[in-house]
């Protein structure tokens, strides 16, 4: 496909071993840090990666989730970060029911190969090279078989920084309208994976606390926590939202607090 993905120098299979290309350290995630008005020049080739990436026919015998398997997944906040927050873990069938049905509804068609993970953090910027190999592209291997809109919500919805709304909305109408989606019908896909997808990560988030005591993924949960109210805004997620507005409370400090004393220590030496 022409793209950067560090090239397999050597291998040594029977003992789970490979030599990667070092594509350098040029993360996006710093740069942007360092110039955040570089933000346009670096997402819009990031945006044309999954558009090519998409093109191609997803590789035979990848995972490939029905709309309830997302929905089932996005039960994690139920399952973590309300019970994280409140000490209960709410009955999730009308939630699953309820998600399930806007996925069937605005993000069930037909399937391309999604990376998952495709965020700040594993992209690089590589200037040397031409055209969409400038993109350098890790932390793949749960690749499966998903929605055209799922990689596009990763990059423009991070866990981990903000991104400009103005960036969001021109890198959105630039994916609809390279792929000849209505963007009224597009914006709706948009917002229903990125509600499961943050529904997911505040799950995921909690969980790494509570049972890998690593409390520094709950200094996150804000920002998803907005990114998910954002999505939720969309008309077709009314039904999700009354459901999310009396199952899962804000992360305020004192519920952040409280899932905080909830995790576990581990012995230094």
């Amino acid at each position: 496909l022409g793209l950067s993905a560090p090239a397999i120098l050597d291998e040594d299979v029977e003992r789970g071993l490979l030599l990667l290309e070092d594509l350098g350290d040029d993360l996006y995630a710093p740069l942007l840090t360092a110039d955040p008005y570089r933000e346009a020049e670096l997402y819009t080739p990031a945006v044309d990666v999954l558009l090519h990436l998409q093109s191609a026919a997803p590789p035979p015998g990848l995972p490939d989730l029905s709309a309830t398997d997302w929905a089932r997944a996005a039960a994690f906040a139920l399952d973590w970060y309300a019970f994280a927050a409140t000490g209960e873990r709410p009955e999730p069938d009308a939630f699953v029911a309820t998600l399930g049905a806007a996925m069937k509804a605005h993000a069930d068609g037909p399937r391309v190969l999604i990376l998952r993970d495709y965020h700040a953090e594993n992209l690089l910027w590589l200037p040397g090279r031409n055209g969409l190999a400038r993109v350098g592209l890790l932390d793949f291997q749960l690749g499966q078989s998903g929605q055209p809109g799922y990689d596009l919500v990763s990059l423009l919805q991070d866990a981990r920084r903000d991104v400009a709304p103005q960036t969001e909305t021109t890198m959105v109408a630039r994916f609809a309208t390279a792929k000849g989606a209505d963007l009224t019908v597009f914006q709706a896909h948009y917002a229903t994976l990125g509600a499961q997808r943050a529904l997911r990560i505040l799950g995921v988030f909690a969980r790494l606390c509570l049972v890998a005591g690593k409390p520094t993924y709950l200094r996150l949960i804000p920002r998803v926590w907005g990114q998910l109210q954002r999505n939720l805004g969309h008309p077709a997620l009314a039904d999700l939202r009354e459901i999310c507005d009396r199952t899962l409370p804000a992360p305020t400090l004192d519920i952040l607090t409280r899932i905080e004393r909830q995790c576990p220590t581990t012995p230094s030496r």
